[in-house]
């Protein structure tokens, strides 16, 4: 079994179970990951260079555009998309073995927690984990200390406030704050 296959699982949204050669494969990129996020905390580095340990650390390009201020985790890396013109605040946590997708134009705010994993609730199963992929759509903007849970799509153009934590979808072009977030008002045109 290699990554292609551990990938192809959750993104099928089938569960990894605690004892299964895809948990070991799992933990194995994980080390990777904290290897890599573990560079990009260490020190001062150029945008450019920002950009380079991101490519390393989610194996695919990052346009340009993007910008990560660190710090930065990962506990994965292997399933994060990123569009175009994003920013990534200080302090953000990425749990991404479900699967992260940040369309264009989005702004994350200091210590988002974006988390994409569930352990089964049943104590002798509570080494499995069940994903679920978060989808945040074009022109997105997370607030500080946002904590967005796994199975959550935020629509385009909305607002999540400071604080809350996002447990259900955010309709598009909607303001949601709170724990859970709850949806307040539509965002001004």
């Amino acid at each position: 079994m290699e990554l292609e296959d551990l990938l192809a699982e959750l993104n099928s949204g089938r569960t990894i179970t605690g004892d299964s050669p895809l948990h070991e494969i799992m933990h194995r990129t994980s080390q990777d990951a904290m290897r890599i996020t573990g560079e990009l905390n260490g020190g001062y580095h150029e945008p450019t260079e920002v950009r380079a340990l991101l490519t390393r650390l989610i194996g695919t390009p990052v346009d340009d555009t993007v910008t990560l201020f660190p710090p930065f985790s990962s506990d994965f890396g292997r399933n994060i998309t990123l569009g175009k013109r994003i920013f990534i605040n200080a302090g953000c946590k990425f749990q991404d073995q479900g699967g992260i997708v940040i369309g264009d134009d989005c702004l994350i705010g200091h210590n988002v927690v974006i988390a994409t994993l569930n352990h089964d609730l049943a104590p002798s199963r509570r080494a499995d984990m069940h994903p679920a992929p978060v989808t945040i759509g074009r022109n997105v903007w997370i607030g500080s200390n946002a904590t967005i849970l796994a199975g959550v799509t935020i629509g385009d153009d909305a607002v999540v406030a400071a604080a809350s934590v996002v447990t259900k979808d955010v309709p598009a072009g909607s303001v949601v704050v709170g724990s859970p977030a709850r949806v307040v008002r539509s965002v001004p045109s």
